[in-house]
């Protein structure tokens, strides 16, 4: 049987720029964050599709 470990990484929302990237953790249910890599056109889209249905 597998040891039990804790999840680490556990944390706030963030968006890093790393070289022409950015990186965007996202916490989620359960323990852990999802860890995405957008560049800037991507992130443009991803914000303008939050705008849509958040207002």
């Amino acid at each position: 049987m597998a040891a039990m470990k804790p999840r680490t990484g556990d944390g706030p929302m963030e968006v890093t720029k790393e070289g022409r990237s950015l990186i965007m953790r996202v916490p989620i249910d359960g323990g852990g964050r999802l860890v995405l890599e957008l560049n800037a056109e991507e992130a443009k889209n991803l914000k303008e599709c939050l705008l849509g249905v958040t207002e």
